[in-house]
């Protein structure tokens, strides 16, 4: 009785497995993502009118604000 495994067959699981972690890498950085944005929706939703004023939006640019934190809504470019 023989029993030979052929570099093929061996292969093949390592690649699966690392199609599924990037799978789930790819879910849990876009899960985070969103949670980061609930977030900072919540807190933007918690300040006064006077206080979004403060720092250049209003209540209605909010979620825009959120879903897209590198952008500017005034268009003023930030020393990042």
């Amino acid at each position: 009785m023989s029993t030979t495994y052929g570099a093929t067959g061996l292969g093949q699981p390592a690649v699966s497995t690392r199609r599924v972690s990037s799978f789930f890498m790819t879910y849990w950085g876009a899960f985070q993502e969103r949670r980061k944005r609930q977030r900072l929706i919540a807190n933007l939703c918690d300040l006064s009118d006077r206080e979004l004023m403060d720092i250049g939006t209003t209540r209605g640019e909010i979620d825009y604000v959120a879903s897209n934190r590198g952008i500017d809504p005034r268009g003023i470019r930030s020393a990042e």
